[in-house]
């Protein structure tokens, strides 16, 4: 006789074989380049649409406002408690082998090169791509893009290439003023053991930087913007229908958006490397 156990879900499983691994492991690979196939479709439709008129400048405005306006208080903030944070750990270091006086260089460069830019766009791919992805994601489920087209609006150019441009605009502003408290969160760290004036501070600063420091980490924000921006609408106007897929498009913006950051950075790296 054969026991009720055997016939329940999730008893005495028999672990995969070698055959279910492989094919798991294809299926997986698949869907990665076919996410991959489908988010390049949709960059290609996306440069289309950008240069056809009409121009929905009133929509951009207000997608900049919300971008770039609504998110500064988190940037700022987060980015003057980095420079506190950072130069409070490196000032003993810099001391102990009397290095005191290098301390806002290196502090300058290393928030401007790299920290500020990527710190920005990781809060902002928070921030920024879920609530594109799930503001997309519920307007596909409630079927307001549908109404769009039927009513003879073109919605990939209405809530797509909008949101887009002004991420790709907003985010190296956003950026700019992240250094700018960060460094200045650096100056009130640096004089809560130390004497230093503001402008001999700075002036320290600006000493150890250079062009190569400062334009291509500004450049790079722009593709971090650019890669929020369309991670986010790609998962909003993508998704499945029902409210599950609201969450899964928000979750799935912030998760490949970040891993886009990620990517880009590493590549502006080794190109900036061969550079003097």
């Amino acid at each position: 006789m054969k026991s009720p156990i055997d016939d329940s879900p999730g008893y005495l499983k028999e672990p995969a074989g070698p055959a279910e691994r492989s094919s798991g492991i294809v299926s997986a690979f698949r869907n990665i380049f076919l996410e991959v196939a489908l988010l390049t479709l949709f960059t290609i439709h996306f440069f289309k649409e950008v240069f056809k008129p009409p121009y929905e400048f009133n929509e951009l405005l207000k997608q900049s406002f919300l971008i770039g306006y609504k998110s500064l208080p988190l940037v700022s903030v987060t980015a003057f408690i980095m420079g506190l944070v950072m130069t409070i750990q490196s000032r003993p270091t810099m001391v102990k082998f009397g290095a005191e006086s290098w301390l806002p260089a290196m502090v300058a460069v290393s928030t401007i090169r790299e920290i500020g830019p990527v710190i920005t766009a990781l809060i902002c791919a928070g921030r920024v791509g879920s609530g594109i992805g799930a503001e997309l994601a519920t307007m596909k489920v409630t079927e307001q893009i549908d109404a769009m087209m039927v009513s003879g609006i073109n919605p990939f150019k209405y809530v797509v290439v909008t949101r887009i441009f002004a991420a790709t605009l907003m985010i190296p502003l956003l950026a700019i003023f992240a250094d700018v408290a960060s460094l200045f969160g650096s100056f009130l760290a640096n004089n809560l053991k130390g004497d230093v004036s503001f402008q001999l501070y700075f002036l320290q600063v600006f000493q150890g930087l250079t062009f190569t420091d400062v334009i291509p980490a500004v450049i790079k924000t722009f593709f971090f913007g650019f890669a929020i921006g369309l991670v986010g609408c790609y998962q909003g106007y993508n998704a499945d229908e029902g409210t599950q897929g609201v969450g899964k498009a928000a979750n799935s913006a912030v998760v490949m958006s970040s891993f886009v950051i990620f990517i880009i950075d590493m590549i502006a790296v080794q190109i900036t490397s061969f550079f003097p």
